[in-house]
């Protein structure tokens, strides 16, 4: 293919193919030459390209100051992050055959890493579609777009999905609070297939759980945290275990099945609390896991005035550090909710405790594990180092890929 011919604003990627240029400053490139996806507002050459011109989701060539491509993506000249690319060179156009070899590619990972059809496939940027996002339930898929850009391309996303997968059911979960950055409306709807009443059920470690793909939380299940849930083996046979947020009980019933001697769930969703019970009773651990609706930091206090004690703690809330100008808040939180639960452990007791804000760093975290350990007068010791699962990869020039933090600690007197 000849290379790209120069019109005022247009670059002619092929014969078919006639798409808007946006160029970037002298020297923004760089970033995105060293693997990033990203283009900020203040990077593009506005004289050159307008904002203004383009529409919200519309597909373009990125290119830089000297005119020489960098890759096809969209823009958004309403949003701060105002291009993505998804396509390095201009060979490949933003339409179904393009989606279809990225979710063929994707696939080929996840089933590389998990013998059943249960994870998330889709991780929007480190799998090269940024602004999406699919989980993958057996034969139902639930998505999930945050930019305009795949938005406007959801129903070659359908396309691609059916030709690579060929679902029972697609769902588009596209009710995230960060599609309001990008003006985005809020819903839930069936995109493909029949609805039934049945649940829509996820496997785990051979556990069944019945999750909600339109009015759960995020796109229905955690699997961002299944690899950490396996090491509750090792540490909850006949013991007392307290799993807070506990959503439909992914943890804490995974620690029943481990051979804890009772498990207590809470979380502040009494359909959380519902859906707890259903699956305790599906999975054969009624008997053992007990689900409690109530607001956690409240409950834990209460726990410590009844002088209540387990043997395993484990605290996996939601974000606390959604924005970065809320990171000193979030961090009292996090110290505040670790002491809590250090408070209601035994005198030698396992805490497990994550966060999922990627603007809570690692070391922040784990700091504030230790400061309010040494107000107790307790010893922590770090045993392991917990984050995403593999399904979730990491891209390296991305750091907000990087966002799931974890430690698993023994917690003892001082």
């Amino acid at each position: 293919m000849a290379g790209p011919q120069r019109i005022p604003g247009i670059l002619i990627v092929s014969d078919e193919i006639q798409l808007p240029a946006l160029y970037l400053k002298r020297g923004e490139d760089t970033r995105l030459r060293a693997g990033h996806l990203w283009v900020f507002s203040n990077e593009v050459d506005v004289q050159r390209s307008p904002l203004g011109g383009f529409e919200p989701g519309q597909a373009c060539v990125i290119a830089d100051s000297r005119d020489k491509p960098i890759g096809v993506g969209y823009v958004n000249p309403n949003s701060l992050i105002c291009a993505r690319l998804v396509s390095r060179g201009i060979e490949h156009a933003l339409d179904r055959s393009l989606l279809v070899h990225r979710l063929k590619v994707a696939l080929a990972l996840r089933e590389r890493l998990y013998e059943e059809p249960w994870y998330r496939l889709v991780f929007g940027e480190s799998d090269g579609l940024p602004g999406l996002t699919i989980d993958r339930f057996g034969d139902v898929l639930v998505a999930q777009t945050t930019t305009a850009g795949m938005e406007r391309l959801k129903d070659a996303i359908t396309e691609a999905a059916l030709k690579v997968l060929k679902p029972r059911q697609l769902w588009w979960k596209n009710d995230a609070s960060i599609r309001s950055m990008e003006n985005l409306p809020a819903y839930a709807d069936l995109g493909y297939g029949e609805a039934v009443a049945a649940p829509l059920i996820v496997r785990e470690a051979g556990l069944e759980f019945e999750c909600d793909p339109v009015g759960g939380q995020k796109t229905g299940w955690f699997y961002d945290q299944r690899g950490n849930r396996d090491h509750l083996r090792a540490l909850v046979k006949g013991k007392r275990v307290l799993d807070m947020f506990s959503y439909l009980g992914g943890w804490g019933i995974r620690a029943a099945a481990f051979g804890a001697s009772e498990v207590v769930c809470v979380d502040a969703s009494q359909s959380a609390v519902d859906a707890i019970g259903r699956n305790a009773q599906r999975n054969g651990f009624g008997d053992r896991v007990s689900a409690v609706r109530a607001d956690a930091f409240d409950y834990l206090k209460a726990l410590r005035e009844q002088r209540e004690r387990f043997d395993v703690v484990i605290l996996d809330p939601p974000a606390f550090v959604k924005r970065k100008k809320d990171l000193a808040e979030g961090r009292i939180a996090y110290r505040r909710l670790n002491e809590l639960g250090m408070q209601v452990l035994e005198r030698d007791g396992i805490l497990i405790t994550c966060s999922c804000s990627y603007h809570m760093p690692r070391a922040s975290l784990l700091d504030g594990v230790q400061q309010a350990a040494r107000h107790l007068d307790r010893q922590a010791q770090l045993l392991v180092d917990l984050q995403q699962g593999p399904d979730h990869p990491v891209h390296p020039a991305i750091a907000e890929t990087d966002y799931l933090k974890g430690f698993v600690l023994r917690v003892l007197p001082a």
